[in-house]
């Protein structure tokens, strides 16, 4: 327990601010360095990958001697900015938990990987163990993207925070961005102008009832509805003139079997529906970034491995979930990996006091090497 409380408190001593989000953030580069010459320590093969250049991913193997399933472990080492973190770089313990920017999103899960990759090198498996720590999760994701690409393995854990539950499915997301346009015209001219802001209120308003209707129709066991709603608006020149253009950024939270294509259709849906009943009403859709949902089927190799090793721990199974947000584990399953989810309790991810629970980072790891002596053999 102390030594995983140590590295621990060693990661989070480190600024990995991840540098798409706070302007000269330092990245990713110490911690991998620590996290590479702690692995060469523990008699680990290592490998670095750059996918971005001057940001190293840090890959780390326990070889298993032969015929057995490869399991893959994955934390990110990027956070996001400090805010108004007093000193957010300087761990402090008490009362059995650890506070510090990382420390639950996911320093914690980086350090149960490392000790589980170390142990499991000691015990001599048939199969490989994979631990790999990713930059950028907090931005775009282009580690792990990489990672699914260059490693393949038979099933993988996410190290995220999951409250000690088994995450079997999140959310998928659509970026899209709608233009209403109008015709500009000075101000105290009615008959002249078009008002392009006016028009996206009318659209405002179908994407509330669209929101409405996905709440009021869960349709998942695990992650209930799909939902959408307004995150930016621009539009306007200057006061005293009808606006030409409005712009307005949505976002769209997709269940598994949604698509992209399906949510561009729903906004199309709603221009054409306006357009019929105003002639003078003229917008277009754009569809930006996106990232499938994930789900995992419950008789999958990871999840069935992972449930033995709870019986084993905690005398009792993972309780199964869904998250709302999207995570890397997406990545691995659409690069054909089983993925889940497990990870420590705690709190404050992304806040100004972020903490987590130290016994739940030891069962974390217990767990997590458990899983690898089940599923690697």
């Amino acid at each position: 327990m102390e030594e995983l409380n140590q590295l621990l408190s060693d990661l989070v001593k480190i600024n990995s601010v991840n540098p798409a989000l706070a302007s000269g953030a330092p990245g990713e580069g110490e911690m991998a360095h620590y996290i590479s010459h702690w692995l060469e320590l523990n008699d680990l093969e290592v490998q670095i990958v750059e996918s971005v250049s001057g940001r190293p991913n840090v890959v780390g193997i326990a070889r298993g001697t032969g015929d057995g399933k490869t399991l893959l472990l994955n934390g990110h080492m990027d956070t996001v900015g400090v805010g108004e973190m007093p000193r957010p770089h300087e761990p402090v313990i008490k009362d059995g938990r650890l506070y510090g920017r990382g420390a639950y999103d996911m320093k914690s899960g980086l350090a149960a990987c490392m000790w589980t990759v170390a142990a499991a090198k000691k015990r001599k498996l048939r199969g490989d163990v994979i631990f790999t720590a990713v930059i950028d999760e907090e931005y775009a994701s282009t580690g792990t993207m990489d990672i699914a690409q260059r490693f393949h393995a038979d099933g993988a854990i996410v190290a995220e925070f999951t409250e000690l539950r088994a995450i079997l499915a999140h959310r998928g997301f659509v970026c899209l961005e709608v233009e209403t346009t109008g015709r500009a015209a000075h101000g105290s001219r009615s008959d002249l102008g078009v008002d392009a802001i006016t028009k996206m209120g009318h659209i405002l308003v179908e994407l509330e009832k669209l929101d409405q209707a996905f709440r009021s129709n869960p349709s998942h066991a695990l992650l209930g509805s799909g939902s959408v709603h307004a995150s930016l608006i621009k539009g306007g020149s200057e006061l005293f003139t009808y606006p030409e253009h409005c712009v307005l950024s949505v976002e769209r939270r997709t269940l598994p079997g949604e698509t992209p294509e399906q949510a561009e259709g729903e906004i199309i849906e709603i221009i054409e529906k306006l357009k019929r009943s105003d002639p003078s009403f003229n917008a277009v859709v754009r569809r930006g970034i996106d990232r499938f949902p994930m789900e995992t089927p419950r008789d999958a190799g990871i999840f069935t491995a992972i449930q033995s090793a709870a019986a084993k721990v905690l005398n009792r199974p993972l309780e199964i979930a869904g998250e709302p947000f999207w995570t890397d584990a997406e990545l691995l399953s659409e690069a054909g990996i089983p993925s889940l989810l497990f990870g420590v309790s705690g709190g404050g991810a992304h806040s100004a006091e972020e903490w987590v629970d130290l016994s739940s980072m030891k069962v974390c790891a217990d767990i997590y090497l458990a899983t690898a002596l089940e599923f690697c053999g």
